[in-house]
């Protein structure tokens, strides 16, 4: 089956920035890759909804997404975002993953929904050894996500996580970047002081006041 355009010249760029020899810095640490843009608001974040993997690695983290590959934001690091189906443009997934690691990527995360979200494990053993974590989309895609063969590995996170799954990611960077460290470290203290704070006042205001605070 031959490629639309669209998706050749999706193609095409990502196998001629393959070939090209750029600084660390100047590439995407993190790909973020789903089947459809229906899997946005669980993937990114939603402002309804619970957050995402944009919300953490931008708000929280200090990443920037890098929206062209020859001219990086000024962050020292970054991730980028694409749309890749393994059903619909297999081609372009294959190239996506064979070339992540040329291009300078260090993790994958990918989602998928459904009941045959093959995109993360299909990425997973085209990409391998670079890490790929896994974000069931709806809770009916997780078995199919989880469900690869020994010797074939895939980091899965619970279904919808994608904010827990950028978090891996950086914790998997962190291991190479001091202060990608300190930045986990920093969001982690950040979180054992909202729940102290949380649970001083409720205890002082008692439950009525404390849930007439939070009205």
């Amino acid at each position: 089956m031959t490629d639309s355009a669209n998706v050749q010249s999706l193609v095409d760029e990502l196998e001629a920035q393959a070939t090209q020899e750029k600084a660390d810095a100047e590439t995407p640490e993190i790909g973020i890759i789903m089947g459809s843009d229906s899997d946005l608001d669980v993937m990114a974040g939603s402002e309804t909804g619970r957050p995402g993997a944009y919300d953490v690695l931008t708000e929280e983290l200090g990443f920037e997404e890098q929206t062209d590959y020859d001219d990086p934001p000024e962050s020292r690091f970054t991730f980028e975002t694409f749309v890749v189906s393994a059903h619909r443009t297999p081609g372009l997934m294959y190239t996506y993953a064979e070339t992540a690691a040329d291009r300078g990527l260090d993790v994958i995360i990918a989602g998928a929904g459904g009941k045959s979200a093959d995109l993360p494990n299909m990425t997973a053993s085209i990409a391998y050894p670079l890490p790929v974590i896994g974000v069931p989309v709806q809770e009916k895609s997780l078995p199919s996500v989880i469900g690869m063969p020994q010797g074939a590995p895939i980091v899965a996170v619970d279904a919808g996580k994608s904010f827990n799954a950028a978090l891996s990611a950086v914790q998997i960077l962190a291991r190479q970047h001091d202060d990608l460290r300190e930045r986990l470290v920093d969001y982690h203290e950040g979180l054992q002081d909202d729940v102290g704070t949380v649970s001083r006042d409720l205890h002082e205001l008692g439950t009525p006041g404390f849930r007439s605070q939070q009205d």
